[in-house]
């Protein structure tokens, strides 16, 4: 019973001390600009600031230490919003919203969108608070923490916080501490579950009934609380000078925690007075993907597994991939294109497909050189365990036995018989080179020698387009004239579609396509003129490839590659077709991904395409590109979004087109999401011949998920589970409702070539498994 007391005693105490303290007044109407004199809102003693700081090239808003010169960060809103320019204004409206407006009249809201206050606070505690007319709290960024608790801060059972990017970025970082409903205070890795095989830290206190909290004194002591008032456990010591200490507690980019302390009196640095363990390498996945942590002269030191490199060196979290190209199963005896290189004293996740018992450690390499998909082996005291790759969360530990053991390609040497055949080839080519260079002057004298005589004839045309095409690599004018000559007056229709109609034609022995715009569309110059420009300037293998243009008068046309294999939704859904194979199908999604990365990140302008479907990607022999850039809405280099009409195609187009908000890049993950469902599948989005429950693709592949049914869906074609769960598991991030949550092509096309970890997705909105959770 008295210590129930206590415990309401301290309760009362802690809310009288909360309503006591005192308080900035900010009223409604007040406004922050970044590179103004007012970038920030003050608390009374001046100690800690909310408003913006400087990130990377622009400005992010949030709590920071403004007394000392370190301008410590220690709440970040929005965190994994990118940046904005010096243009942005932060607003607390007259109507009592606290929003972000970027330079372009985007609005961002730090809090919820329905939340209407009368006036807010920047408090000596650290704590940003918004009231109502009453003086109540209605929000406060001490419930919502990023990396940091400040002292009188509270972490309560359910809560968690997450580690940042680096010192300097303070985006979800891939690290997190969490208090759990049983009791525990536990580290973790991010997307993962909160189980013990992931656990790194643990207070070691489960059991202790739900609602404890983890509290944190004034003098630097941090304690578990239970609902008795019992302190159940001391995480840290406490009892420090506190009369002109400050004190932070974080959870760093390196996934320790540390307590530190900091001396307003000698205005010195932050000091370290206390830290969860001295063992930097106890952080899983602290190396990423593939890469495994070693400590050397006490510090962490991150290595890539046999064969393999850093995907962003200095980046040990983005983690590593091959340097060499996996051979296939299809390639007959993989095997004798490989070798086990071991590493060992190592600790890993099992994630194994298969383990042979009884088997020493020769038995074990062998076994996985003769099994084509195994990639790794784990080998422990007899047992085997096959694996498929990546592997995560290593680090050398002298006490474990393990060994892991790599399968690792062999660079092949040269016989002399393709010694042979190479000097032959380059033989080959120096003749064809020399007869080209001799061919490209004759036909330049022809040129020559026909316009002098003025021969307007069929063949004069005719040439003139194939120097014309095999001198210049851009996009090259023609008259209409010449393309009634290339396609025999428009004589064979290969397709159309919703701005025009493609006929097929020859120049040379080039077969192009040629699409005609129609009129309605050719009325409009600017559409026309966007997509000249836009694909003239792009060149990858994964783009259609733009060869000329003819812009006279009302006629507007496109010359194009031919691509022999029509389009995807023709291999994909025509009964006619053979269906490619579930490998040959994923390198199809690949290809796509690549070409959108293209778009997005890698060319001179960047590209939303807006139309991603399956009958804007077409197949030649040997890969799949996109097409159609009509409906291109070009980005500024300093512009990431823009707001405009509906565009594309029904069924493929991202919720934000009929929201009426900001479209950015996201718009078009979330098609290739769509469009990688059909390729999964086989089928079309929608196929109202099928049951109600089977009709909309997007729904049908939740619901299997989601009931463990995933074999459905690809029927009685042999797909390996894995791979076909981890195919699923990137298209639903793609079509996430909300595009924050939708990854960047980016680090889909990581996750679809296995570089990268594919943590569990939330679940669209828009499906019938709303009301269910992915486990």
């Amino acid at each position: 019973m008295a210590s129930i007391i206590c415990f309401l005693l301290l309760l009362a105490f802690a809310s009288l001390a909360k309503a006591q303290e005192t308080r900035s007044n900010i009223t409604a109407g007040s406004s922050l600009s970044p590179t103004a004199n007012s970038s920030s809102w003050l608390s009374p003693s001046g100690l800690y600031a909310f408003g913006f700081y400087p990130q990377g090239r622009g400005y992010a808003v949030g709590v920071f230490l403004a007394g000392i010169p370190q301008g410590t960060v220690v709440w970040t809103a929005n965190r994994d919003d990118p940046p904005v320019s010096a243009g942005a204004t932060l607003l607390f409206t007259n109507d009592g919203r606290l929003i972000l407006r970027s330079s372009q009249g985007e609005e961002t809201y730090i809090t919820s969108a329905s939340l209407s206050a009368y006036s807010a606070s920047m408090l000596d505690s650290g704590n940003f608070a918004l009231y109502d007319p009453k003086g109540s709290v209605l929000w406060e960024s001490f419930d919502y923490p990023t990396d940091t608790l400040l002292p009188t801060q509270r972490l309560l059972a359910g809560q968690q916080i997450i580690s940042s990017i680096s010192a300097t970025n303070h985006s979800t970082g891939i690290f997190r501490l969490k208090m759990q409903h049983d009791g525990n205070l536990i580290q973790y890795p991010v997307n993962t579950p909160d189980t013990a095989p992931y656990s790194y830290f643990t207070s070691w206190t489960g059991g202790a009934g739900d609602n404890v909290s983890l509290n944190f004194d004034v003098d630097g002591h941090m304690f578990l609380l239970n609902t008795t008032g019992y302190i159940i456990r001391n995480v840290t010591p406490g009892g420090l000078p506190t009369k002109s200490t400050i004190f932070i507690f974080r959870i760093d980019s390196d996934g320790l925690m540390r307590m530190y302390s900091y001396d307003l009196n000698q205005k010195g640095n932050w000091s370290v007075v206390w830290q969860s363990t001295n063992d930097e390498c106890d952080p899983k996945g602290l190396c990423g993907l593939n890469g495994f942590c070693v400590k050397n002269d006490q510090q962490a030191n991150c290595q890539c597994l046999p064969g393999f490199d850093f995907v962003e060196p200095g980046n040990w979290a983005a983690g590593c991939e091959r340097n060499f190209t996996a051979e296939t199963c299809r390639t007959g005896d993989a095997s004798a294109s490989y070798v086990i290189q071991a590493v060992d004293n190592t600790l890993w996740e099992d994630d194994s497909y298969s383990v042979v018992p009884s088997t020493d450690k020769d038995g074990c390499k062998q076994a996985c050189l003769e099994d084509c998909n195994c990639e790794a082996a784990l080998y422990n005291g007899g047992n085997c365990r096959k694996q498929r790759l990546p592997l995560r969360y290593g680090r050398i530990l002298l006490t474990e036995p393990t060994s892991a053991l790599i399968k690792v390609g062999i660079a092949k040497p040269v016989t002399a018989d393709q010694n042979k055949k190479e000097m032959t080839r380059r033989d080959i080519l120096y003749v064809s080179l020399s007869l080209l260079a001799f061919g490209f002057v004759m036909m330049a004298i022809s040129v020559v020698i026909i316009c002098k005589n003025s021969m307007w004839t069929y063949q004069r045309i005719r040439n003139k387009i194939e120097v014309g095409l095999a001198k210049d690599p851009a996009p090259r004018p023609f008259t209409y004239a010449e393309l009634e000559v290339v396609t025999d007056s428009f004589k064979e229709q290969i397709g159309r579609g919703a701005f025009g109609t493609v006929y097929k034609g020859v120049i040379g022995e080039k077969t192009v396509a040629v699409k005609r715009l129609d009129k309605y569309l050719a009325e409009g110059e600017r559409e026309f003129q966007t997509e000249v420009e836009v694909i003239g300037r792009t060149h990858h293998r994964n783009l259609v490839r733009l060869i000329g243009y003819c812009l006279e008068g009302t006629n507007r046309l496109l010359v194009y590659e031919y691509m022999s294999n029509g389009s995807l939704a023709n291999v994909l859904f025509d009964s006619s077709e053979s269906r490619p194979s579930w490998d040959e199908r994923m390198e199809i999604a690949r290809d796509i991904a690549r070409g959108v990365l293209y778009l997005h990140e890698e060319c001179e302008t960047q590209i939303i395409h807006c139309d991603i479907k399956p009958q804007n990607i077409l197949m030649d022999k040997n890969r799949a590109k996109i097409s159609d850039f009509g409906l291109a809405k070009l980005l500024n280099a300093d512009q990431t979004r823009t707001f405009t009409g509906i565009r594309g195609t029904r069924g493929y187009v991202a919720p934000e087109w009929h929201q009426n908000k900001p479209v950015t890049v996201k718009a078009d993950v979330y098609s290739f999401g769509i469009v990688l469902l059909e390729i999964i599948c086989g089928r079309r989005k929608v196929d109202v011949d099928l049951p109600e429950s089977e009709a909309i693709l997007e729904e049908w592949v939740c619901e299997c998920f989601w009931n463990g049914e995933i074999g459905k869906l690809t029927g009685d074609e042999k797909v390996d589970e894995d791979e076909l769960k981890a195919a699923i598991k990137v298209a639903l991030w793609c079509i996430s409702d909300d595009p924050i949550l939708r990854p960047p092509m980016k680090r889909v096309l990581l996750m679809l070539e296995g570089s990268a970890e594919i943590p569990t997705p939330p679940i669209p909105s828009s499906s019938i498994c709303t009301d269910k959770s992915f486990v």
